[in-house]
């Protein structure tokens, strides 16, 4: 296995690998009913017992949330992490269960006719989700269903774990790209009429662009309004939401801010906020299924931003 950029391969590396794939190996080994059983179990002892990041999920859920009692908290927290497993073992379960003569038994897609049309336009492409629902296998069943895209992303520190999750993320025809050093080539993607697939709902650090999501001033990169207005991309935001039991997804399209259309935002600021407004109608609706777990809201938006906000 040959190292990839910054990434460590250390002894210590190649351990915590092999126990990382002894995991995945058990999960694999068993069904999927008890996966789900074992994700109850765990997301009642992540939050009751281990209370894992437990301040910081209960800030996030009750700044967003303030009128919830604190039993409707404490649930949506296990919620959070049963959710969460599971999700692991979906991503563990998913290349062995789901291929492309039978993707259609595990994800429904009502929006399907608007996404191959957006496929199929020659125009770049920009897909926009958040950490919300399986994202993961979002990536997965598009290259399974013939939408090739780029997904720009931070490679883990452990190279070896990268590598295999390099390796699964790009057997349905995904292709993954360094979040650093990749201008040039996402530039080349772009001009080729090329899609590409991140993450939304990120820090984008002191100097991002401020804008409200889920009731909170939260800082956003800039940079996925600029793909679409400097390259004319349409952006389309997706969701992938787990239905009733696992591997069973709907896959939806939550906007499509085309630049040919008259009601197109224009600008950084309204493109960002357009696109945060149509993740967080989805949240709320599924508030169990999003990664409160993460610090969304650092930092403090400079006076003059928030004011003209």
């Amino acid at each position: 296995m040959e190292a990839a950029g910054h990434q460590s391969y250390s002894w210590k590396d190649r351990l915590a690998y092999w126990g990382f794939r002894l995991i995945v190996a058990l999960i694999q080994s068993l069904p999927l009913d008890r996966c789900e059983r074992l994700a109850q179990l765990l997301g009642t002892l992540m939050s009751r017992v281990i209370r894992i990041r437990h301040a910081l999920v209960q800030s996030n859920l009750q700044r967003v949330f303030p009128e919830w009692p604190e039993a409707k908290t404490n649930q949506t927290q296990e919620q959070m992490w049963e959710h969460l497993v599971l999700m692991l073992c979906e991503v563990a379960h998913a290349p062995r269960k789901i291929h492309r003569e039978n993707w259609y038994d595990h994800f429904e897609l009502p929006d399907r006719r608007e996404m191959l049309k957006l496929a199929l336009d020659p125009r770049p492409k920009v897909m926009v989700s958040g950490h919300f629902g399986n994202f993961e296998l979002a990536g997965f069943v598009t290259g399974l269903i013939g939408i090739s895209t780029t997904t720009i992303a931070r490679p883990l520190d452990n190279g070896f774990v990268h590598d295999y999750i390099d390796r699964f993320r790009s057997s349905g025809g995904q292709f993954m790209l360094a979040k650093s050093g990749s201008s040039g080539q996402v530039e080349a993607i772009l001009a080729q009429g090329g899609a590409l697939s991140l993450l939304a709902d990120q820090y984008g650090g002191p100097k991002g662009c401020w804008v409200e999501f889920l009731g909170q001033m939260a800082s956003c990169h800039k940079a996925l309004a600029l793909f679409t207005l400097s390259s004319g991309a349409p952006m389309m935001v997706c969701s992938n939401i787990r239905k009733d039991q696992p591997l069973h997804f709907e896959m939806t399209i939550l906007g499509i801010a085309d630049p040919r259309s008259e009601n197109c935002p224009d600008s950084i600021v309204s493109i960002t906020q357009w696109y945060n407004r149509c993740l967080e109608k989805a949240i709320r609706a599924r508030p169990e299924q999003y990664w409160w777990v993460h610090h969304r809201w650092k930092g403090t938006p400079p006076a003059r931003t928030s004011k003209s906000l």
